[in-house]
């Protein structure tokens, strides 16, 4: 009899640990995937405290719809998309299961080749295809002070790219933030953490259509 009890309480106890173990593998494998941020100062949080940019926000809100996915700030504050072509293979030793791209802002506001900032974003999407990483590519606005026709040939890049590529879209990183004194900076430009948690909740969505498509990829459940 007590051979028998003893039996029923083992087996109970490894349906116990084995249900446990594949819990926590779930997990890690949901935390497993690695998003890439990859951007300038829009993404690295300029003028923000630590933890206050759009993609710490992001992963907060991420967390909160159950999604553990490591969030990786690559943002360079005043970085170009030359530059980031630049520093892509290096960045890319983070090994991401996705990233988000936004880059162009600088471009812009130096008044660079619209045609040399496309093929820079261009080599960099076929980049991420090869690493087989999928991408959400965020779009930007150019200032209007360059003039209508800068600014027309500049915000075509963002859709033809994302076309081309087959990635994912959010037209403008900004949207809903961007002119808004209450959300930016004193500088006009830059959001502030009112306005990166904007960013944030705004983008989820799709952020969260691209780790579906990461762990389909990656063989992991999203």
């Amino acid at each position: 009899m007590l051979k028998r009890a003893h039996s029923v309480l083992m087996v109970a106890a490894m349906a116990l640990f084995a249900t446990a173990g594949a819990a926590l593998a779930a997990t890690a494998e949901q935390a497993s995937l690695t998003l890439l941020c990859y951007g300038d100062s829009l993404t690295a949080g300029y003028g923000l405290p630590a933890g206050g940019s759009y993609p710490d926000r992001l992963g907060e809100l991420l967390r909160a719809a159950g999604r553990n996915a490591r969030i990786v700030n690559a943002g360079v504050s005043g970085d170009t998309t030359a530059g980031g072509l630049a520093r892509l293979d290096w960045t890319l030793a983070e090994r991401p299961h996705a990233a988000i791209l936004c880059l162009g802002a600088n471009d812009a506001l130096r008044g660079l080749s619209v045609e040399r900032m496309e093929a820079n974003l261009d080599a960099m999407l076929a980049r991420f295809a090869r690493q087989g990483v999928p991408v959400l590519l965020a779009g930007m606005k150019a200032p209007r002070n360059l003039g209508p026709q800068y600014a027309a040939a500049f915000e075509a890049v963002f859709p033809r790219l994302a076309a081309k590529h087959k990635t994912l879209f959010y037209p403008f990183l900004l949207d809903g933030v961007a002119a808004d004194p209450a959300l930016n900076l004193a500088d006009g430009i830059h959001p502030n953490a009112a306005g990166a948690e904007e960013i944030a909740r705004r983008i989820l969505p799709l952020v969260l259509r691209l780790l579906d498509q990461a762990g389909q990829q990656a063989g992991r459940a999203p």
